[in-house]
């Protein structure tokens, strides 16, 4: 048994109890407007890749939920947004695109100027995932995450009074000189070994626990429906869950159809 591995490990879980309790140190760093820099740190959990892609499910339940895909495991709401576009109707296929899980990708980085606040992750989505593979593809910018001469990562972020929208929006882009993650060797490892991964950050829904999430908001569109139909100052239904079938079920029945078998879907669980 490695105890020091075993004490890192602690230490990494105590961390994450204390952020998720409200005290302690943020396991998770956003850009403020304004310009900083940032350097990704090579990531202990994939040496060869520094960034984390996960898929996860917002609107659906009352908080957001990763996907067991995550995981490898069977998602019911994936078995499910098969289903409606197999039938080839137009509301189905907008209902499975609004069911759909979304794609965020986590790097683990030090702020600079903050590094002893030690490694964070920084959860952003495509747009700047796109220009960090791009960067990483130029053969003029190189590995920006080597430890030795890696580029640190300039940001630029804007408000909403300049994006339009309620959101900032963050451009990245390399320093222009080569530097080391730390000069303190003791720092460097340090930063290598202490790292939160995203896949034990966030909370592992069962296939029952997502399940029911999905029958909860179809339950709900169905009651839209009824609202809807039955209101007076409308002709027709105006439901944004439509599940068009020639069948006269809701489709909560319809997605208690898809899982009948019970029984079959729960053997080829892990659980």
């Amino acid at each position: 048994m490695d105890i020091n591995a075993i004490k890192n490990r602690l230490e990494q879980m105590n961390k994450q109890s204390s952020s998720h309790s409200g005290g302690g140190k943020s396991l998770f760093w956003k850009p403020s407007v304004g310009k900083e820099v940032v350097r990704v740190v090579p990531n202990k959990y994939n040496k060869q890749f520094p960034f984390t892609e996960m898929l996860f499910y917002y609107g659906i339940g009352q908080r957001v939920m990763a996907s067991p895909q995550n995981w490898s495991e069977k998602d019911p709401i994936q078995e499910f947004t098969k289903q409606l576009r197999q039938s080839g109707d137009k509301e189905n296929w907008r209902l499975a695109k609004k069911l759909d899980a979304k794609t965020r990708i986590f790097a683990p980085v030090i702020v600079r100027g903050q590094e002893d606040e030690g490694v964070k992750l920084w959860q952003f989505g495509k747009e700047v995932y796109q220009d960090f593979l791009n960067m990483a593809t130029d053969d003029e910018i190189g590995d920006y995450t080597d430890i030795v001469a890696g580029r640190d990562i300039k940001l630029t972020t804007v408000g909403p009074e300049v994006t339009g929208t309620p959101y900032n929006k963050t451009s990245v882009g390399p320093s222009l000189k080569t530097t080391s993650l730390s000069e303190d060797e003791k720092v460097v490892k340090d930063l290598l070994e202490n790292q939160p991964n995203p896949l034990d950050v966030f909370k592992r829904f069962t296939f029952d626990e997502v399940k029911a999430s999905l029958q909860e908001f179809l339950s709900e569109g169905e009651e839209e429906d009824k609202i809807s139909t039955s209101s007076p100052d409308t002709n027709t239904s105006t439901s944004n869950y439509s599940l068009n079938t020639k069948e006269s079920k809701s489709k909560a029945d319809q997605f208690d159809d898809l899982f009948k078998d019970d029984k079959a879907v729960k053997d080829d669980m892990p659980f």
